[in-house]
């Protein structure tokens, strides 16, 4: 079997570093639905499929879904769900057990998407986003197609070679998530009212993480709330654009990092507060933007420590 190169070495233990800051934050994830409140109100949170203004074949799966729920006991798939965090969180952090369970980890999470998440929806006047859970299952896709449990990892894989096609499958996905999140942004409501997501923030917050948030919100009305509106949609537009055609990643990434890291310090008020059984935002997980976060370091090893060819220096 052909041995790595120095440069492929660094580039699977980057994956793996990566992999294993996912982890940490699904081992938080995991820490926070231990709030019994979590498992007593499991079932309500059902209801996100069939909240006014969802669609009638959504809130058909809803109503079937909690019922199945219901007959096999709520609190019995509550339980189940946080055992199953607990051991994907494990599998992240040690890599034993992946692929497997990260493939685990996008079917589930793409049921947590269609239930308690409402597949993002319902898509009326103020949405913002697909949802949480959306995201999680393409970092799991992540975890697998980058073979990041080739480095820093207990497991004993045999070394592969990246399937390239995969990771531009992955990039593609993203972008076109950006997209869909770049097509709420450019909504009248938006536009005019972008300034709120952050005042809406501000409940119940530390007083640190408050005046984190004031702080912006008072630059933002200076600038103009509405030139802020229209500064958010182009550079999501712009994000979803490159990573789409898959050129300029070399500087799209570090925008995309920080933007991200800028809207979950702020609207997404750093995922905090954690309200006993809320979910998603301000609930079980530690956020949503700080995820693509995740996504776009994948793509930040895939990209930096990847050799490129002559003819493409410069297009990346």
């Amino acid at each position: 079997m052909k041995t790595p190169q120095p440069l492929e070495l660094r580039r699977k233990q980057a994956f793996g570093a990566v992999r294993i800051l996912f982890g940490l934050i699904w081992l938080i994830n995991t820490w926070l639905q231990l709030d019994p409140a979590y498992s007593m109100h499991f079932l309500g949170t059902f209801s996100a499929d069939w909240v006014s203004g969802q669609p009638a074949w959504i809130v058909g799966y809803g109503h079937w879904m909690a019922q199945l729920v219901q007959q096999l006991g709520a609190q019995t798939v509550a339980y189940a769900t946080i055992a199953l965090d607990a051991i994907l969180a494990a599998s992240l952090i040690t890599g034993v057990g992946v692929p497997l369970l990260a493939w685990v980890g996008v079917i589930y999470n793409l049921w947590l998407w269609s239930t308690v998440g409402g597949f993002g929806g319902p898509y009326t006047q103020g949405a913002t986003d697909p949802g949480t859970a959306i995201i999680y299952a393409l970092c799991f896709l992540f975890v697998v197609w980058t073979r990041s449990w080739e480095g820093l990892s207990f497991s004993k894989a045999p070394h592969r070679p990246i399937y390239a096609p995969a990771i531009h499958t992955a990039r593609i996905l993203f972008g076109i998530l950006w997209a869909f999140d770049a097509f709420l942004k450019w909504q009248p409501y938006f536009l005019t009212h972008a300034v709120t997501y952050l005042q809406q923030a501000l409940p119940g917050e530390p007083a640190w993480i408050a005046a984190y948030i004031s702080f912006f919100i008072s630059v933002i009305t200076w600038a103009g709330p509405v030139l802020f509106g229209y500064f958010a949609a182009i550079i999501e537009s712009i994000i979803a654009f490159y990573l789409i055609i898959g050129r300029g990643l070399r500087w799209v990434i570090p925008v995309g990092i920080a933007y991200s890291i800028g809207v979950w310090t702020t609207a997404e008020g750093w995922g905090a507060p954690f309200l006993p059984g809320a979910t998603a935002n301000k609930g079980d997980v530690l956020g949503t933007t700080n995820i693509y976060v995740i996504a776009f370091l994948f793509l930040a090893v895939w990209v930096y420590f990847t050799p490129e060819p002559r003819s493409n220096k410069g297009k990346r």
